[in-house]
């Protein structure tokens, strides 16, 4: 994972050809990382049954071991978080993480789960606002018109929904927990590198989910999963954790959160496509329209521009 350019907001170190490589390297990287994420909604099904903070924990654990056996075999370096860098890193593993997946399943009692994605699909709108004002630096056309471009795309995949009680509350806490993974990394990236960010998010994640699911389930936070729920941890944690995680912070050290942003209107895209591939639903015109304006805004909001001469 590259770290010798700078993100979003800041000067890039290397060279142009090799900034312009890498900014489309990172953007194919991006786009795996939201493809796996989006592929392994049936996987997580899987877990259904099983206690929510402690299957989350012992993902984010393997996840995190897994990273760290990558830096040892690659001899990469994984620096320590000095003292300032706490706070995003803790703040993203609660809510980025932990906090991110209990708002997703309690905003799903009160609304369908076609209103929740559509929020959802606001996000890189939200990541192209805010992340260049962090930055001190203007929002992008280019990931503006991307991102809008996306949260058409996604509402038409989503087909909308309804909402009642609490529902709009706990979405919108769902959309700033999905933006949080990202915004709140982008600086420590920049002092610590993607690989160690990935790495020590998954480690804290599985401490505070450890702590918070013996707290509110007491002993049957720790029962043993069964064959299927092994199964779908292994592959949460290796794929959806080790390799998703380190690709998308690689995407977001190169394009920056803004340009980074955009990407995740692919999860919804995947999540599509899986479902059709196991007979789930079917696929109609409207969800190829969808899937079109998804893929676009992302072409759109990725696109490398020019530095004026």
């Amino acid at each position: 994972m590259s770290t010798t350019t700078a993100p979003s907001g800041g000067a890039a170190r290397a060279t142009r050809p090799f900034t312009a490589r890498a900014s489309g390297l990172s953007a194919s990287a991006g786009a795996l990382a939201a493809l796996i994420v989006g592929g392994s909604v049936p996987v997580t099904g899987m877990l259904a049954g099983y206690p929510v903070l402690t299957g989350q924990a012992l993902r984010y654990l393997l996840g995190g071991l897994l990273l760290l056996g990558w830096a040892a075999l690659r001899r990469r370096p994984v620096p320590m978080p000095a003292l300032r860098d706490l706070p995003a890193l803790v703040g993203l593993a609660a809510t980025g993480m932990l906090g991110f997946n209990a708002f997703m399943i309690a905003a799903q009692r009160w609304a369908e789960p076609g209103f929740v994605a559509a929020v959802l699909g606001a996000t890189p709108l939200l990541l192209a606002i805010v992340a260049p004002l962090a930055a001190r630096r203007r929002p992008a056309p280019g990931a503006l018109l991307g991102a809008l471009a996306v949260l058409a795309g996604v509402a038409l995949l989503s087909g909308g929904g309804s909402w009642h009680g609490p529902g709009l509350v706990l979405s919108v806490l769902t959309m700033l927990g999905e933006a949080s993974f990202t915004l709140l990394a982008v600086g420590v990236i920049a002092r610590l590198g993607a690989l160690a960010v990935a790495t020590w998010t998954c480690l804290i994640a599985a401490v505070g989910g450890a702590a918070a699911g013996t707290i509110v389930d007491g002993a049957a936070a720790w029962r043993l999963p069964d064959a299927r729920e092994t199964t779908a941890l292994i592959v949460l944690g290796v794929l959806v954790t080790a390799v998703a995680f380190g690709l998308w912070y690689h995407c977001v050290s190169v394009l920056g959160a803004d340009r980074a942003g955009v990407l995740i209107g692919l999860m919804p895209v995947a999540g599509l496509i899986a479902s059709v591939a196991l007979g789930a639903q079917p696929l109609d015109v409207v969800d190829v329209v969808g899937a079109v304006a998804v893929g676009a805004g992302c072409a759109i909001g990725v696109a490398r521009r020019r530095a004026p001469s």
